[in-house]
């Protein structure tokens, strides 16, 4: 069997089984990443959130703190990413004044490997936390999509939705 990498598979060794890509020889560039996700809700309890009113604090400060950390704790959570100095991590809210919450992550470093997967989870825990934080008002909350909106630097060259 061979290493995977002629057929496109990077996370395979010899052995067909599953490996952290080596990326020892790349060269180190600015990478930066943006992920945005959705969370649709009743619009009381975004009114609520606005308002911060709902029982168990600033939703928007929480979350915001919950994406940092995810992005920060990334490679914890996915199996084959690489553990990153990141060198910035900013969350941002939007909502469209009725029932949609869009939360947006910007993740960089200077590395030799994106981060993608750090932009996409910050995003991703941000929204779960909103949830977490307002199931109490509303159980049928719905989050997604969650996307890649762009991504800056390496080999792969920039990427934009």
């Amino acid at each position: 069997m061979d290493n995977g990498e002629a057929h496109g598979f990077t996370h395979f060794n010899e052995q067909g089984r599953a490996r952290m890509v080596d990326v020892s020889d790349k060269s180190e560039t600015a990478r930066v990443a943006v992920a945005e996700g959705r969370v649709t809700m009743a619009p009381d309890t975004l009114r609520r959130i606005r308002e911060k009113s709902v029982a168990k604090g600033d939703v928007l400060a929480v979350a915001q703190i919950a994406g940092i950390q995810a992005a920060k704790k990334t490679s914890d959570w996915i199996p084959m990413c690489h553990p990153l100095p990141l060198t910035g991590v900013d969350i941002r809210f939007a909502d469209d004044g009725e029932n949609t919450l869009t939360i947006t992550a910007e993740v960089k470093t200077t590395g030799k490997t994106g981060v993608e997967m750090e932009a996409l989870t910050a995003v991703s825990a941000a929204a779960l936390t909103v949830y977490d934080m307002c199931k109490a008002l509303q159980k049928d909350m719905i989050i997604g999509p969650v996307m890649l909106l762009s991504k800056t630097g390496g080999k792969s060259g920039d990427f934009k939705r």
